[in-house]
């Protein structure tokens, strides 16, 4: 199986980028944490620092199986102002490659590019992906790309990552060792 690439950028989104990330290593799914700056340490939105694998000027991304963007502002401004990630995401999305994107992603890093024009998409409320016919649920799967509405649905986006990589079983394998499906359940707030 191929390498897939999660970018971070100073201000992503904690819990997009790590549940993705926890939830594909849990599939066994090669992942590599990429910083898109010179630092291997980036801060999240909520100032929570994260050790990425590698610094983005010595990742190859050329045969990637998934290229994902967690949302989060100002991280998806920051995504999308990285030639690297916008030229590597634009010639993923030429030859069919999959792509990912969560919550502001989807509008700010994607549609600019063209990677979502006609297609339907999903993003946090507000945000509006220009060329794409918007569905107002929780996730967004197609063949080649997923995208999700925000960081309450980024169990569900991780899963249906893996459900397009290793199919449903593995998916509900996953979310089933996470006890997403429990039989009975009691909130306790």
């Amino acid at each position: 199986m191929k390498t897939s690439y999660l970018f971070l950028a100073q201000g992503f989104e904690e819990i997009e980028a790590l549940t993705v990330v926890d939830v594909m290593r849990r599939a066994g799914m090669p992942l590599k944490t990429v910083s898109i700056t010179d630092n291997h340490t980036v801060a999240g939105a909520h100032g929570i620092p994260v050790v990425a694998d590698r610094i983005i000027a010595d990742a190859d991304l050329t045969d990637a199986e998934w290229l994902i963007a967690p949302g989060g502002m100002p991280g998806s401004t920051n995504l999308a102002e990285c030639k690297t990630l916008t030229d590597a995401l634009q010639q993923h999305n030429a030859k069919s490659g999959k792509i990912a994107a969560i919550c502001a992603a989807p509008a700010v890093v994607l549609a600019p590019l063209g990677i979502l024009n006609g297609k339907e998409a999903t993003c946090y409320p507000g945000f509006e992906c220009k060329g794409a016919i918007m569905r107002e649920t929780p996730v967004v799967a197609l063949e080649n790309i997923i995208t999700a509405n925000g960081p309450a649905t980024a169990l569900m986006f991780a899963l249906a990552i893996v459900a397009n990589s290793l199919g449903e079983n593995a998916a509900k394998e996953i979310g089933n060792g996470m006890l997403l499906y429990p039989k009975n359940v009691d909130f306790y707030f």
